[in-house]
């Protein structure tokens, strides 16, 4: 059983490698924020539009795979939101988000848009949804490696405000604990059990009594694969296209291998 661990963890390891790799390939086509689609265009799709919010020092490129996907499948249109490197605070990002949401929804004459962030994206579009009244717009939140507890990985690195927003008991996550009774977003986020980045793994469990939450549990890969592993990408289209509204906290299928 212990060489089957260290096995499953080596070939995770392999995995983020070879992801880091070619994502710092790809990261300069990113840098650069993504032109919106005209008006004429961006309302020709079917579904909801969607914004995908990447994690810390990270871009829109991270999302290439993800995007594809989403598009095959009829999900269109599909929009990046690149925060500024030099954001120091999460809630800000939140701000600049329900702008371009709000545009998203002037532009395509839809009411509400669904969302997808990874890491630091995950709770940046969780504030909006939970504390700037986002939830009139958004009707899906799928979270990858979102660390709703805090995380204590990388502690030297802490001198940055974001990553201090991110440590356990930080004051954002402590607006987050609070209630907030009548949010209406469908919040689904998916968390690994070799994920590194999120110390403890548990952290990326997303449990609150006033939130619409199903937790689903991925083993096998780590944080640099949630946006791109064929299985997670299915998890986050099924999740957006689900119409079911009554998720809760409790729910949490068993862990869905993909080692």
């Amino acid at each position: 059983m212990e060489l089957t661990k260290v096995t499953t963890a080596l070939k995770a390891n392999a995995l983020e490698l070879a992801i880091l790799t070619g994502h710092l390939i790809l990261y300069p086509s990113g840098i650069a924020a993504e032109r919106p689609a005209p008006a004429q265009e961006a309302g020709t799709g079917t579904g909801r539009p969607v914004v995908l919010l990447h994690g810390f020092v990270d871009n829109r490129s991270v999302f290439v795979l993800l995007r594809r996907s989403l598009a095959r499948h009829g999900r269109h249109p599909v929009e990046s939101f690149n925060y500024s490197p030099l954001t120091f605070d999460l809630r800000t990002a939140a701000e600049l988000l329900g702008r371009h949401v709000e545009d998203l929804c002037a532009r395509t004459g839809h009411r509400e848009v669904d969302l997808v962030g990874h890491s630091l994206g995950g709770l940046i579009a969780r504030y909006y949804v939970q504390r700037l009244g986002g939830d009139t717009r958004v009707r899906t939140l799928v979270m990858l490696g979102t660390p709703h507890s805090g995380t204590a990985a990388a502690p030297w690195v802490g001198a940055h405000p974001l990553i201090r927003q991110m440590r356990p008991g930080s004051e954002v996550l402590r607006e987050l604990a609070e209630p907030a009774p009548g949010c209406r977003t469908r919040c689904v986020s998916f968390w690994s059990d070799l994920d590194q980045v999120m110390v403890p793994v548990e952290t990326a469990r997303l449990d609150h009594p006033d939130l619409l939450a199903h937790n689903v549990r991925v083993s096998g890969i780590g944080h640099l694969a949630l946006p791109v592993h064929p299985t997670v990408v299915a998890g986050i289209r099924e999740a957006l296209d689900s119409e079911d509204a009554a998720a809760t906290p409790e729910a949490e299928p068993g862990a869905a291998s993909v080692a």
